[in-house]
């Protein structure tokens, strides 16, 4: 029996995480759903989007699974998830991007893996105003953390017997922040010479990934180009309604979906889950419950695949939960 922290997020949150939990329940593994809220619509009651018990709950429990939570644009609270992957020290966001065939997309046979460094970079938000015509944001790059989240790539690389690592950096400009980035991860890439090694500058990666995006693996970056470029991916393989995410660090894990919270959508039994049932998938293998991570793939793929049982965005007219009940008859 596993205790697992679920945080239904905002917005489709609730529904998504819902057909999520009860896809992995109907796999065979014992878990415990711990449920905690958080996000926009607790603010009222403690004050913030993001009470201590909720960070208190996955550090006991190591794993949690979470919706996605609305993040105010321009004013108001931080995001909730940054400030997950900072208290909770989760350094590593893993989004892999894979084409299933019925998605709705240009490109076919996509499998990348976005290794984005997690805790640093313009993300630690250290920015003021300077009068009132200005603003500034410091842009932080450690050896530690960018030592670490390389490795992190060639060891999944390795695991993964994928063949090429590719670090994204914009060295050519930021040459003391992404230059450290850089330079590290040269070094690191000396320690695994059965992996293939380069380095790309972000620009050019974008174009490229349109281009031949069959000439990658895995990439590894810092936090901001990890953000764009695998939405961009995702756009790859058909949007981010079938692109899950995890959140590691030493001592624990947050698997999520990489989109946003949807809020016009909320309440209307329409969202697409299979981004938080996928992004359940990793968090099963990473249990090492691989059996069930794959039954639950296999029976995602062919739901998808036929086409007859799937959400609006997939070109059909189930809502979420008939989506998820047609995952478990199918499992």
């Amino acid at each position: 029996m596993y205790n697992i922290t679920l945080i239904p997020g905002d917005g489709i949150g609730p529904e998504v995480a819902d057909a999520a939990k009860r896809v992995i329940d109907a796999s065979g593994v014992k878990i415990n759903w711990e449920i905690q809220n958080a996000g926009e619509h607790v603010m009222q009651e403690y004050g913030t989007p993001l009470p201590n018990h909720v960070i208190e709950s996955i550090k006991k429990n190591k794993v949690a699974l979470k919706g996605p939570i609305t993040t105010p644009i321009g004013t108001g609270f931080r995001s909730v998830n940054v400030a997950l992957r900072k208290e909770l020290n989760l350094y590593a966001n893993i989004r892999p991007c894979k084409t299933f065939k019925g998605i709705p997309s240009r490109y076919e046979n996509i499998d990348l893996i976005i290794v984005r460094e997690n805790t640093e970079d313009l993300y630690a938000g250290i920015e003021h105003m300077v009068g009132e015509d200005a603003a500034e944001s410091i842009k932080i790059i450690t050896r530690k953390g960018s030592e670490r989240i390389v490795r992190y790539a060639f060891e999944l690389a390795k695991k993964e017997n994928r063949r090429k690592v590719t670090a994204v950096h914009k060295a050519n400009i930021m040459k003391c922040t992404d230059g450290l980035f850089l330079e590290v991860s040269r070094e690191v890439a000396q320690e695994f010479p059965e992996i293939q090694f380069e380095d790309m500058i972000v620009d050019a990666m974008c174009m490229k990934l349109v281009q031949v995006p069959e000439n990658y693996d895995v990439l590894v970056m810092p936090n901001l180009y990890g953000d764009i470029i695998s939405d961009l991916c995702a756009g790859l393989i058909g949007g981010l309604g079938v692109a899950p995410g995890a959140n590691i660090g030493t001592d624990g894990a947050v698997f999520e979906p990489i989109h946003g919270s949807a809020p016009k959508r909320a309440g209307q039994n329409l969202a697409n889950p299979t981004a938080t049932i996928l992004s359940g998938v990793m968090m099963l293998r990473y249990l090492g419950e691989n059996d069930s991570a794959n039954a639950i793939e296999k029976a995602v793929k062919e739901i998808i695949s036929k086409g007859e049982k799937v959400t609006y965005d997939l070109g059909g007219s189930t809502g979420t939960s008939e989506f998820a009940d047609a995952i478990i008859e199918m499992i």
